[in-house]
């Protein structure tokens, strides 16, 4: 039942040894040939889905040295090399059957920062808000912007000639290149900078590839300058790659920099850059204007551009009303009030920046003003808000730059993809041009989303199709074909902004009489046409063919292979676009962990997705039904199934091949922390699918003792909290430590609370939840009662808390009962015990629906038990089962201002910091803030402090196989806030498993947020 892929091709074969060669010759980077590596990386944010033949990583430029000399050489001109940064591409520019080469992995150092020239020099695979981060202090920052500027890197910049919001008045990347290092096919290092005619005429002197290279391209110049100049438009984003009207810059020097800036690694593997840096603007706002016409916001936006604004973004209601339902329209809802009466269709976001702020504001003010005159009944304009200060803008265009990804969220088997999205025209004919735009796709019955940057006349525009259906593919050709011929009726370009790559097919179109000239220039660099073949420009000599737009793989057309019995049952995971918001660089950002800690797109959401795709695909195509097979699973005995699981794990031990194992070793690396489930804009589940998965995988092969060690947990706690002491005795152990570790793959056990909660419960008074403590409540008391829910971390392992939040609340006034234990199944869930999740999380509902009746709040202590009543359960049982509400401790708390004003308590007015669990602050982000409410309303101040995972996630960072990457993920973010001695007794965390991290790495205790609350409320209450 479980796919095997076992069969090499003859091309397979020359790959592979030629990866022996190269590993043979020095190479010292990584070298991955196994299925998972290259499916992972088969895919990019394009339609497009092509298996690489293998991945390199290479570790330095000695490294690219040895494999473009070794490409070189006769007996190897047949391999494919096709440079790859973040994989960000919506074009499929870094896609290839050849070897993929990501620059990423290691060389991706910040070389050096020349603050007083203001200049950067960096390896090409550093994300530029990695850049952006380490020169915010200097005051700089590298200007050319991007929505994918978390996990897009320099080189991926340099090679399609990015840009963004604000390139009218920053303009793109290559405006912002100083000089390149780069490694040409016979191995000759190559700095290229502007150079005078003498130093040219030396370079053409020369007899390597260097030398034929400056002299192919200053006679590409030379020769057919008027035609350059005829041909070309003048715009903002005038072409990109090759590009022969820039190779004499304003100062008339040569600059091969700009043929290599916007090349899509066609030319050369460009390995450092030095880019200019510009000063950050001290003042920013963003006016945010409202149309009840997408025409009309576009219109206006040429009247804004009069005012000369930094940038002007345009947002239409598709990709607003998908913003709604995002995590991130938490932060940015004040600016777009919903009016009634109101139907927003359009908005446009005006930003000015300034270094004097008086002048910002008079300039603000001048554009206010005359919003302000404008007679709303007769007017498309609704209205505006404005958002100043660096922190609101960023907050916006945050949002905005989310509006990519979240396109792909759309719901229905129909999804906004990107095909047409990135067509640049003069800014004054874009509303014409988008009105005929839309008229096409209308034509076509098809829905769209628009966004973009009506500043430079780009509009990013996705069509809703379907490609799992085969007579909606043809529709890409149809659609690309008018959309190049009006680009060209209104004088503008068919790449904008993100590349041509597969869409190079139409280069002849736009280059005309002068692509036969670029042909030469391509075969000057790589004659062999070795290099990311197929896109902008092939060798004139080869003969060779540019892709075609319906001639390349895409993705539809394997997901089509899925039956739709397995696509339901694994839909978490086959609607991911490719986005890659998982790639994120930020350490102090939750998603993704293992990512973060592996720098392995394997173990990421889109990595982990793209994986489970394939395995789904191939179940499909072996005629599995993965949901029969689930339920067979669940009906299989432990006895008759035994002896055929262990077969299997034999020949799996022995070297037997099987696709599922790549597969599950992905699976394994997941944190299971839901991180993606609140960040990724299409909602990928990792931790959902991941259950499944594991279920069907441990169907047929034996699952480790540590396993059912974790699931049984919640069920003998209670038993084992009788015997703390001795329990504790044995766990605390080196020699039982070494033993677990080694024959059971479970480290640094934690120990229980040596007291107990029942005896506990009872010397303090505290109430239990059952039908007739709560009967017996009378009106006043039901009022202010409340029911926390137990969970088994806190209940046994840190009892003091349980009790401790139980005082707090009583002191503050209410009535506080704890319902009786039962287990929640969450470690079932994450483990793939399906069946037993299920049976456990239906006994722990009839409890819950049984005290529901008395209509009394339920809340819980701990985020990741708490959150999954509203995550795991909902989705296992659907409306099967009516849900109660299980709020979070805080959630509920926010909502009981007045009550906490009425106990009139004055705390001190210390401030504390907060570190938040991760599936706190991703799937319920508004709850963060509700701690703060809490803490300002017992006059005490809550700073949260911005970190990413600490490593733990639940018993992820217990498991021996996850030691290192856990304690990598914790000193990426945490490490550096629990040891600030500034912070370190002020500190407050809300997740079980982040105290118990910091208690492992560090030894040291930070307690609960309520137990920072009921320090306080002692003292005050003692004092009065």
């Amino acid at each position: 039942m479980i796919p095997t892929i076992t069969e090499v091709s003859p091309v397979q074969t020359q790959y592979l040894k030629f990866i022996e060669r190269l590993k043979a010759s020095g190479f010292s980077g990584d070298t991955n040939s196994d299925y998972a590596n290259r499916i992972v990386l088969s895919t990019d944010n394009s339609i497009y889905q092509v298996l690489p033949q293998g991945i390199l990583y290479p570790r330095s430029v000695e490294d690219i040295q040895i494999l473009v000399k070794l490409a070189n050489q006769k007996e190897f001109q047949h391999i494919v090399l096709s440079p790859r940064g973040g994989g960000t591409g919506t074009n499929g520019q870094s896609l290839t059957d050849g070897l993929v080469v990501d620059l990423s992995r290691h060389m991706n150092n910040i070389l050096e920062i020349n603050v007083e020239e203001g200049w950067a020099r960096v390896q090409t695979g550093v994300v530029k808000d990695q850049l952006n981060k380490a020169l915010k202090e200097k005051g700089l920052f590298f200007a050319p912007e991007l929505s994918t500027s978390n996990r897009a890197t320099i080189g991926g910049m340099i090679n399609t000639d990015a840009s963004g919001q604000g390139s009218v008045m920053y303009g793109k990347t290559r405006d912002h290149v100083l000089a390149l290092k780069t490694i040409l096919l016979d191995g000759t290092i190559w700095d290229s900078a502007p150079v005078t005619q003498e130093a040219l005429q030396t370079h053409i002197q020369r007899t390597d590839y260097a030398g034929i290279i400056h002299k192919t391209v200053d006679l590409a110049y030379s020769e057919n300058r008027q035609a350059i100049e005829d041909t070309f438009p003048t715009l903002n984003r005038c072409l990109t790659g090759y590009d022969l009207a820039h190779i004499r810059n304003r100062d008339g020097l040569f600059d091969l920099n700009s043929v290599l800036c916007g090349s899509e690694g066609t030319l050369g593997f460009i390995v450092e850059a030095k880019v200019n840096l510009l000063a950050i603007p001290k003042y920013a706002t963003l006016v945010n204007i409202r149309y009840n016409s997408f025409e009309a916001s576009l219109r206006h936006a040429t009247e804004l551009l009069e005012a000369k604004p930094t940038s002007i973004e345009t947002v239409d209601s598709t990709v607003l009303d998908l913003a709604k339902n995002d995590i991130i329209w938490d932060s940015v809802a004040n600016f777009f009030p919903q009016i009634e009466g109101e139907d927003v269709q359009g908005i446009n976001l005006v930003e000015y920046t300034d270094n004097d702020e008086a002048t910002l504001n008079q300039r603000v003010k001048a554009l206010t003003d005359t919003l302000d005159l404008i007679d709303k009944s007769t007017s498309n304009t609704l209205g505006y808000t404005t958002a100043t200060g660096h922190g609101d803008v960023n907050k916006i265009w945050r949002m905005r730059k989310k509006s990519v990804g979240l396109l792909g969220n759309a719901s229905g088997e129909k999804r906004p993809i990107p095909f047409v999205e990135d067509t640049a025209v003069p800014p004054e004919n874009l509303a014409d041009f988008i009105m005929e735009f839309r008229a096409v796709l209308d034509s076509y019955n098809v829905q769209y989303g628009m966004f973009g940057h009506v500043d430079a006349g780009v509009l990013h525009v996705r069509p809703a199709i379907d490609l799992k259906d085969e007579a909606q593919e043809p529709l890409i050709r149809e659609i690309t074909d008018k959309v190049v011929a009006l680009t060209q009726k209104y004088n503008g370009l068919l790449w904008g902004e993100h590349g041509k790559g597969v869409r190079s097919e139409y280069s002849p179109a736009f280059f005309g009489d002068l692509y036969p000239i670029i042909q030469k220039i391509k075969a000057a660099f790589d004659p062999y046409n070795q290099l990311n073949p197929g896109k902008i420009a092939t060798p004139y000599e080869l003969g060779v063919a540019l892709l075609k737009i319906d001639s390349v793989p895409i993705r539809g057309q394997f997901d089509r292979q899925i039956s739709t019995s397995n696509r339901d049952q694994f839909k978490e995971s086959l609607y991911c676009n490719g986005n890659g918001a998982c790639h994120n660089f930020d350490p102090n950002d939750a998603m993704c962990p293992s990512w973060k800690g592996t720098r392995d797109r394997r173990h990421t959401p889109k990595g982990r997705a793209s994986l489970i795709r394939e395995w789904v695909r191939a179940m499909s195509e072996q005629g599995v039904n993965t949901e029969d097979a689930s339920k067979q699973v669940r009906k299989s005995h432990f006895i008759t199934s035994f002896l055929p699981k262990l077969r299997n794990t034999i020949n799996k031990k022995r070297g037997g091949y099987d696709f599922s194992h790549e597969v599950h070793e992905s699976m394994m690396g997941c944190l299971a922390c839901k991180s993606c489930v609140g960040q990724c804009p299409i909602k990928v589940d990792v931790p959902e699918f991941r259950s499944k998965f594991l279920e069907l995988y441990y169907g047929r092969y034996l699952r480790p003792t540590k396993d059912y060690l974790i699931g049984s947990l919640e069920f003998v706690m209670p038993k084992l909290s009788l015997l703390a002491t001795p329990y504790n005795w044995i766990v605390e152990a080196q020699w039982f430590n070494h033993l677990t570790s080694k024959y059971m793959g479970l480290t640094d056990t934690p120990s229980l609370s040596k007291i107990n909660l029942k005896k506990e419960m009872s010397r303090r008074g505290i109430r239990l939840a059952t039908p007739m403590s709560l009967e017996a409540l009378n009106p006043r008391d039901r009022k202010r009662a409340v029911i926390v829910v137990q969970d088994a971390f806190t209940s046994f392992f840190e009892t003091e808390l349980v009790l401790d939040t139980m005082e707090m609340l009583n002191r503050l006034g209410f009535q506080a009962f704890l319902a009786p234990y039962r287990p929640n199944g969450k470690p079932l869930h994450v483990h793939g015990f399906l069946k037993a999740f299920n049976r456990t999380a239906s006994k722990n509902l009839d409890m819950l629906q049984n005290l529901s009746f008395y209509g009394l709040p339920f809340i819980g202590i701990e985020p990741s038990m708490t959150l999954a009543y509203r995550s795991e359960y909902r989705k296992a049982f659907g409306d099967s089962r009516s849900m109660p509400n299980i709020q979070l401790l805080q959630e509920w708390l926010g909502q009981q201002q007045e009550h906490l004003e009425k106990q009139q308590l004055s705390l001190g007015k210390d401030t504390y910091h907060l570190l938040t669990h991760c599936t706190e602050k991703t799937n319920a982000a508004a709850s963060i803030n509700n701690w703060v409410t809490v803490f300002e309303k017992l006059d005490l101040s809550l700073i949260v402090e911005t970190v990413g995972c600490c490593g733990m996630a639940g018993t992820y960072g217990h498991e021996s196989q996850n030691k290192a990457t856990s304690k990598e993920i914790y000193n990426l973010s945490w490490k550096q806030k629990v040891q600030d001695n500034e912070l370190k007794s002020k500190l407050v965390a809300t997740g079980y498993s982040c105290r118990s991290q910091v208690k492992r790495m560090d030894s040291i205790h930070i307690p609960h947020p309520a137990q920072a609350l009921l320090k306080h409320i002692r003292i005050a209450q003692a004092e009065s």
